[in-house]
């Protein structure tokens, strides 16, 4: 495998009081952003709820939460569901006793093909992880939120500005998801709650770099190869670590975004000007 030109370091940890006295939940804990969003909003001084369907994996970033001093919750659940998403927020009530901030970073992709041969019982099934778990979780957590007067973060995607083939669903949900963000923000930020969206774009972390892998494996492009394609698609040349977008996530969830409710912030090293 060729050598890779690797992008920027890493960005210090954020200002330990940023979220300091927080309570951040941590929905959609997968192996980079959502990891990074769980022990970046440590690193800033919050305590973390931790959900997500693989018990394992939270558990171990719930040990990495706990090792940087801040407490740590996981939750197994499936967001999905209404019953599991009041009991993840009455789990995180009782554990901390309010919940300042949530960032949702939970979906799944779906396949690429053409929307005019989309399975419509299959966007459905979609639609209720990607955009409507974000609408559910926040009704159960509005009225810890307005007492809190805390925030909303919703990871979006870099689908919202790009014209590629193939994502026609995704982009339907995300561009829903947009709108679902902007909705909550008029109805929650007149009661001091502020909603406001990240997008990604790709994101070099765990995930892009095994499915480079895999495909170099069976005789495509090297991940070098790969990784130079896209990061020539960008002003900064590298594409984002997943803790620069976690970066952003815990800077729009914090007191220093206190003016900023209803935008989403593109976080793309420069792939889309927006």
């Amino acid at each position: 495998m060729n050598d890779i030109v690797e992008p920027a370091p890493t960005p210090r940890a954020p200002a330990p009081s940023i979220l300091a006295g927080k309570v951040v939940l941590v929905s959609g804990v997968g192996p980079d952003l959502g990891r990074s969003l769980a022990v970046r909003s440590a690193q800033a001084g919050a305590d973390v709820v931790l959900a997500a369907r693989d018990g394992t994996r939270l558990d171990a970033i719930g040990q990495e939460v706990r090792a940087l001093g801040r407490e740590a919750l996981a939750v197994p659940t499936d967001v999905t569901d209404a019953a599991a998403r009041r009991e993840l927020v009455r789990a995180a009530s009782d554990a901390f006793g309010h919940v300042d901030v949530l960032m949702n970073a939970a979906f799944v992709h779906p396949p690429f093909i053409k929307l005019l041969d989309a399975d419509l019982d299959e966007m459905r099934q979609q639609a209720d992880l990607n955009v409507l778990a974000s609408v559910g979780l926040v009704q159960e957590l509005a009225s810890t939120l307005r007492a809190r007067r805390g925030s909303v973060v919703l990871v979006n995607s870099l689908v919202l500005r790009n014209r590629l083939p193939g994502f026609g669903s995704y982009r339907m949900d995300k561009a829903a998801l947009l709108a679902a963000a902007r909705s909550l923000s008029v109805e929650l930020a007149p009661e001091g709650v502020r909603v406001n969206s990240v997008a990604p774009g790709y994101i070099w972390g765990e995930k892009l770099r095994g499915f480079y892998e895999r495909r170099e494996a069976k005789g495509g492009a090297t991940v070098a190869a790969k990784y130079d394609e896209k990061a020539q698609q960008t002003d900064s040349r590298r594409l984002p670590t997943p803790d620069e977008i976690a970066d952003a996530a815990i800077f729009l969830a914090s007191d220093f975004a206190s003016g900023i409710t209803g935008q989403c912030l593109d976080v793309n090293c420069g792939q889309s000007h927006h």
